[in-house]
């Protein structure tokens, strides 16, 4: 038993709805029922009843409450041994989103520095859903994620940068040579390229909302990947396009245009768990809250 399917378990315990408890884990429902079938097959019986409801055997029962102890025990055992090994120097462990404008994390290491010139920052890349879940597993103590991303209450997030996102395309795409800012409505019809929902639905859903409510009826493709692979595919696919920020600029055949109209915006937000503990923590929370502006 790993105890990431142990921590499966437990939430879908207390929700007792495997679409309620794949989205607090944010991991897909198809991903959840099969880590607790697998579970089921390790311990030898079934852990719940499916239908009509989903409910607790006795076995689950059990479980469940062996499970919490066991999660508390290793989460306190992973919070003394960090202290123990940060007992020199104070640690701040960063979730770094896959794509971040690079001044950010440059900024937040800066910024670090100055109110704790000892401290030392530790990175894991990864992307919105990733960093939720690292924050849950007390992974990571700090974690840039793309807003608008909804969070468990024991969370909490506030928004330090915005960038505008424009559309990005092969040299070869039919619009490639259009005079720059392109119409919104000139991308009707035309495939696009995005990453997947389950990666960041918030974003995911408020970009293509957007897009229509600007008259721009894009048709999603039935590839999704992230952000470098789409710039890899785009030079050889003239017929799709994607969305990035002016980053891409000067990249081997590609080519980049903003949108014409109010711009279209990611905006990029700090997130942590609510009750903070750790002074490293807090004292960059106090120099972010002071410093860095969505602006």
């Amino acid at each position: 038993m790993e105890l990431r399917q142990l921590r499966y378990f437990v939430v879908l315990a207390e929700e007792l709805h495997f679409r309620r408890a794949a989205e607090r884990l944010f991991i897909s429902t198809p991903t959840l029922s099969q880590q607790i079938k697998v579970l089921e097959r390790e311990l030898g019986g079934p852990l719940l009843v499916r239908e009509p409801r989903v409910e607790l055997t006795a076995a689950g029962a059990v479980l469940l409450r062996s499970g919490r102890n066991v999660l508390r025990a290793m989460d306190e055992a992973m919070r003394e041994t960090r202290r123990a090994a940060a007992a020199g120097a104070p640690v701040l462990r960063l979730g770094l989103l896959n794509g971040v404008p690079p001044w950010l994390p440059a900024h937040i290491g800066g910024l670090l520095t100055a109110v704790l010139p000892d401290a030392r920052m530790v990175l894991t890349g990864g992307t919105t859903a990733d960093q939720v879940r690292f924050l849950d597993d007390d992974e990571v103590d700090l974690a840039l994620v793309r807003a608008p991303v909804e969070l468990p209450e024991r969370f909490a997030q506030r928004p330090v940068a915005r960038e505008e996102l424009g559309v990005v395309m092969s040299e070869r795409h039919p619009l490639a040579g259009a005079a720059a800012p392109l119409d919104p409505a000139e991308l009707d019809g035309h495939e696009l390229i995005l990453f997947s929902r389950e990666s960041a639905a918030g974003l995911h859903d408020s970009l293509l909302r957007t897009l229509a409510d600007r008259g721009a009826a894009v048709r999603l493709s039935d590839s999704a990947m992230g952000h470098a692979q789409m710039l890899a595919v785009l030079p050889s696919r003239p017929d799709a396009i994607g969305l990035s920020s002016s980053r891409v600029n000067g990249l081997s055949g590609l080519v980049w245009r903003p949108l014409r109209g109010a711009p279209l915006r990611v905006t990029y937000a700090i997130a942590w768990r609510a009750a903070v503990r750790d002074p490293a923590v807090a004292a960059l929370l106090a120099a972010l809250a002071s410093e860095l502006s969505p602006e």
